[in-house]
């Protein structure tokens, strides 16, 4: 397979991560790097050795990418995705874009619109799901090993004292964890969410929605950016009639429990070869993004696509109607062709 030539837009701490894990990939080819300010610019592009640009509409006309990674951040880390997104789409690249896709929902909707006309691939990087375990409890659900669905019970924590909307929290954590939800659960039908503000939070800082999915499973999720790193941070719990499995901190332990059976199966994320820390799953996702960008897979076949991620969106506006409104909300669903 030859290597993709690859651009990176938006060079915060999040962009610089992409571009050098792309100098790393035996895929890529890093070409050239954009941020509107030049500083930024300026210092990727000399660290890294490549050609950087102020203007992405000059970057990819010049450049002529195949693979672009917009890491822009904007308000709520995800309002400045669709500009570049749109023009690297209408240019022919495909695109690999941070989460969240876009908290504007009808934005959203023309990113992936734009993508599927232009015939393109659109990611989200949902990078996990982009794991080791995540995989092999993947291949355990394939397998029957779960049975008919019951619930799931999924929760992530980090301390982030950052303020901005009351919503923040839900809007800039929870599409990791509802794209997990729904990688193994499938679409969610409807949710009703709970919130409550930390002594000295403005913004409702921790929350816990009840969720039903479309298959007539039943899952909870609780988040918060109030507890101390340096504990597991998140935890997924997935079961059904013939069993049930816990995937441990995203990569660290995967266990699954048959039903009837008093002995478990446990996956641990090996000290030679394994997982060293939280940028190897940005590692995995992209590479799993360039691999099926060049085996020419089906747009809507990517994993951790853009309407993956923008039905995790929809979830998190339902939620946040939920809250303000006090009700279970429906999410609708285009009806299945």
């Amino acid at each position: 397979m030859s290597r993709l030539r690859v651009c990176v837009i938006g060079l915060g701490p999040i962009g610089n991560r992409h571009a050098a894990l792309y100098t790393r990939d035996a895929l890529a080819e890093l070409v050239g790097v954009s941020d509107i300010i030049p500083a930024r610019a300026q210092a990727a592009g000399k660290a890294l050795g490549v050609p950087s640009f102020t203007d992405t509409q000059k970057m990819l006309d010049a450049l002529k990418p195949d693979v672009v990674s917009i890491c822009t951040g904007g308000y709520e880390y995800g309002s400045d995705h669709y500009v570049p997104t749109m023009q690297a789409l209408e240019a022919g690249a495909h695109v690999l874009c941070e989460k969240p896709i876009s908290n504007d929902i009808a934005k959203g909707e023309e990113m992936v619109a734009k993508a599927r006309e232009k015939n393109r691939c659109l990611g989200v990087n949902l990078n996990h799901r982009f794991t080791p375990a995540a995989r092999l409890a993947k291949l355990w659900q394939k397998e029957g090993r779960l049975g008919h669905l019951l619930f799931i019970n999924m929760a992530m924590w980090i301390k982030n004292p950052n303020e901005s909307s009351p919503y923040f929290q839900i809007k800039a954590l929870h599409p990791h964890t509802v794209d997990i939800m729904r990688h193994f659960g499938g679409d969610i039908e409807s949710v009703q969410c709970f919130a409550t503000k930390a002594p000295g939070r403005a913004i409702w800082s921790t929350a816990s929605f009840n969720m039903k999915f479309k298959n007539g499973a039943v899952g909870h999720l609780t988040g918060s950016y109030d507890i101390e790193r340096g504990h597991p941070m998140e935890r997924c719990e997935v079961a059904g009639l013939k069993g049930r499995f816990i995937i441990d901190d995203m990569w660290r332990e995967a266990t699954l429990f048959p039903a009837g059976d008093s002995t478990k199966l446990v996956y641990t994320n090996p000290i030679f070869g394994g997982f060293r820390d939280f940028e190897d799953t940005f590692a995995d996702r992209l590479h799993v993004f360039l691999e099926q960008v060049g085996q020419g897979v089906k747009p809507e076949q990517i994993d951790g696509s853009g309407a993956d991620g923008l039905a995790a969106q929809k979830v998190l506006a339902a939620a946040i109607e939920s809250i303000e409104n006090g009700t279970v909300v429906k999410i609708p669903h285009p009806p299945t062709p």
